[in-house]
């Protein structure tokens, strides 16, 4: 073969001038006769023959121009498995739902009873608090009703009220009021022995023995530490309504009035025990907070004329009544009714008293001459 002779044209094999086309026909999404877009193409590019431009740009416009939209990704899956047909390429499966599987009946009561009592057993927490709640509470009144009786106005009441035991040594209402006055003072402050060591009488000696004055210290650190138990169960008590608003629907009735049952109930008996026997019942009372023999005075000891006996039996009284009061109004406002307890629907009670007016409202000439 010489130089001359025409060398033969080699076709158009350069795989890599279409990167972006799809290795297998498989791959090619199918036009509406069925045929991959490759013999589309070849079929539209012999049948334009010459008159087609040869150039790449041209024959990808062509070819874009006669291919079809591309159908949706399962849309020959759903049309295959709707026709019972085998789907052309890979398909997911359909998602299959659990509750289409019914459990047996056994398992179905069994899940039922479950529950039932599940729906039936309360939290512990609110009930917690409910105790907390009845049992502070007579501990509050207690220490509230003591502390209405340290004060100087039921001293003035009691030196002032008529049949209160005058003092056979010479203190007049005047002087039992200044002087009593120091001593209840000296039981909520913060001084020390020293407050009430230091007073003297009208005759220049001491007003109270270093006896009384040790007496009225310990008597003055079991007030202090009252008064602050009953501050710390408040501030409890208060966390507990504040729990039980929120928790529990009518824990706060429900504490407050076994509260005031527990409260009726020691009040009464510590009101019989002291009815029997008042001088057992203060004897026995003070052996329980003080040493013997650090509480027992003579008839001319200051505190003793300041504080007679009578002054006990009516402070006993006061804080037994007040108590009491407290008490009994506690238990009847929170008397589990039928209303306080939920039972009686408060949409059934607007419809009684809407069916109420209704009726007044047609026996009224006015309102029926009104109407007609």
């Amino acid at each position: 073969m010489s130089d001359k002779s025409p060398k033969p044209q080699e076709p158009d094999t350069d795989v890599h001038e279409d990167p972006d086309e799809p290795a297998f026909d498989w791959m090619k999404p199918k036009t509406s006769s069925g045929a991959s877009p490759a013999a589309a193409a070849t079929t539209s590019t012999a049948a334009a023959g010459a008159g087609q431009p040869e150039s790449r740009a041209d024959r990808k416009a062509a070819e874009a121009a006669d291919a079809p939209a591309e159908p949706p990704l399962f849309a020959d899956t759903l049309a295959d498995a709707s026709s019972g047909k085998q789907p052309s390429h890979y398909s997911e499966p359909l998602p299959t739902s659990a509750l289409q599987v019914r459990p047996p009946e056994d398992e179905v009561a069994r899940r039922n009873a479950e529950r039932e009592q599940a729906a039936k057993v309360k939290p512990v927490g609110p009930r917690v608090f409910q105790v907390l709640l009845a049992v502070f509470y007579p501990v509050i009144l207690l220490v509230l009703a003591v502390r209405a009786v340290t004060s100087p106005l039921f001293l003035w009441v009691e030196y002032n009220r008529p049949g209160f035991p005058g003092d056979g040594y010479g203190f007049n209402t005047d002087d039992r009021m200044t002087y009593g006055s120091y001593a209840v003072d000296y039981l909520s402050n913060w001084a020390g022995p020293r407050y009430l060591g230091g007073l003297v009488n009208q005759d220049g000696a001491k007003l109270f023995k270093d006896s009384e004055v040790a007496h009225m210290a310990d008597v003055k650190t079991v007030i202090l530490s009252s008064f602050g138990a009953g501050l710390l169960l408040i501030i409890l008590s208060i966390i507990a309504i504040i729990y039980l608003r929120k928790r529990s629907n009518g824990g706060i009735r429900r504490g407050l009035f076994a509260g005031s049952i527990v409260t009726l109930v020691i009040i009464i008996g510590l009101a019989v025990l002291a009815v029997l026997s008042w001088q057992q019942f203060f004897t026995e009372f003070h052996r329980i907070f003080f040493a013997n023999g650090t509480w027992t005075f003579s008839l001319e000891d200051t505190l003793i004329r300041l504080f007679p006996g009578q002054f006990w039996v009516d402070a006993g009284i006061v804080i037994g009544a007040l108590v009491f009061i407290a008490a009994t109004l506690t238990f009847i406002f929170t008397w589990p009714t039928k209303r306080r307890r939920g039972l009686v629907p408060r949409e059934a009670e607007r419809d009684a008293e809407d069916q109420d007016e209704a009726s007044d409202g047609a026996s009224d000439p006015a309102v029926a001459g009104d109407r007609g």
